[in-house]
């Protein structure tokens, strides 16, 4: 273990949207901090499950991808020079005799901070494995439970399995690239957006695609290849389907892994927070994003913004105990211009300010839905 512990105002867990934006909130208040990830890159969810899929309900940016928006957002943090360490764990957090925090990770990196904040979406979260014997050996080659790249699907005969959004949502974004689509779900009943789900209902009446209810029961293999997915249909009869290539998307297994052993109040499997500061049953520790709970709830990445918004200015005062962290703006602020390294006249009409941001951060406009 590193015998110097690095002092920061806050650790963050968690590099996910979230996580990168409280680092912009809390670095508008003079506010370090550094982030600790158990993945191998930044952006979560984000670039883990969905990079390449578009999202349209980001304030003031009609469409971008996952992988788009991790990148302006750390085009946007890039003023505070935030610390990441990532493929990291968290070990050890520990409240010191000073009031701080000692925290430690996996690979012996210790920090002395004063809060620690956890953004870390869903936690250690593991997809929901097809439980067959021919599985294994088929996985990343025939056997996907994510898409890293849609064009490994070009041309491709595959059957997706699933109906909740993840599964709707490839069904409709492949359908051009792929030879042919088989969508298998147990029931009728989908836990998706009914817009996705009547478009697929279109496409299955244009026969562009198919929809069989029914549970996957068997694969066939040759050579360490799928050859066909067997789908055991509400009459009891198996149908044998013919396929390159299959997509399991049954969701995820919701695990804090380290963090349910830090003795936070839970619900459901998730922290249970004060919606006005969102610190946790421990004061000093924090929440924000998908990891936490408190009454009316929305999972929506805008929401986690809202939320490390309202965090940053709770971590501000509980740092510095009766005194009030004042509300300035950035439109008006000189001191928020010089932490965001704007270079403008205070009185400067709003088309006079310019961020030090590059062109090539902005997304690409992508086709609506």
């Amino acid at each position: 273990m590193n015998d110097v512990a690095i002092r920061t105002d806050a650790v963050i867990v968690g590099a996910g949207p979230a996580g990168l934006f409280q680092v912009f909130e809390l670095g508008l208040l003079g506010l370090s901090a550094h982030v600790i990830d158990s993945m191998p890159q930044v952006g979560g969810q984000c670039i883990e499950l969905y990079p390449d899929k578009p999202i349209y309900d980001i304030p003031a940016v009609p469409a971008c991808t996952g992988r788009e928006l991790i990148e302006l957002l750390q085009v946007q943090i890039r003023p505070f020079a935030p610390q990441f360490h990532l493929d990291e764990t968290v070990s050890l957090v520990r409240r010191m005799d000073t009031g701080r925090f000692e925290v430690a990770t996996n690979t012996g990196t210790r920090f002395d901070t004063g809060v620690v904040i956890i953004a870390g979406g869903l936690g250690a979260f593991s997809p929901r494995l097809l439980d067959m014997p021919e599985a294994a050996s088929l996985v990343g080659k025939s056997l996907h439970y994510k898409v890293t790249d849609p064009q490994f699907f070009d041309g491709k005969d595959m059957v997706i399995a699933g109906g909740g959004d993840a599964a709707l949502d490839w069904s409709l974004a492949l359908i051009d690239r792929a030879r042919s689509i088989v969508l298998v779900h147990r029931s009728s009943k989908f836990r998706a957006a009914p817009a996705h789900v009547k478009r697929m209902q279109e496409l299955c009446d244009e026969g562009r695609m198919q929809f069989l209810e029914g549970d996957i029961v068997g694969l066939e293999t040759a050579e360490d290849q799928l050859k066909s997915v067997r789908v055991r249909v509400g009459s009891g009869v198996v149908r044998r389907i013919e396929t390159e290539q299959l997509l399991v998307l049954w969701g995820l297994h919701p695990a804090l892994g380290p963090i349910a052993e830090w003795g936070l109040t839970l619900e459901y499997h998730q922290l249970a927070v004060d919606n006005a500061t969102f610190q946790t049953s421990t004061p000093g520790i924090f929440a924000v994003g998908d990891v936490n709970s408190y009454p009316g709830k929305k999972k929506l990445i805008l929401s986690g913004f809202h939320e490390a918004a309202l965090c940053a200015f709770a971590v501000g005062e509980y740092l510095t105990p009766g005194k009030k962290v004042p509300l300035q703006y950035t439109t008006t602020s000189p001191l928020m211009r010089r932490r965001l390294g704007v270079s403008v006249d205070v009185d400067a009409d709003f088309a006079g300010v310019t961020p030090q941001t590059p062109s090539s951060a902005a997304p690409k406009p992508l086709a609506g839905p």
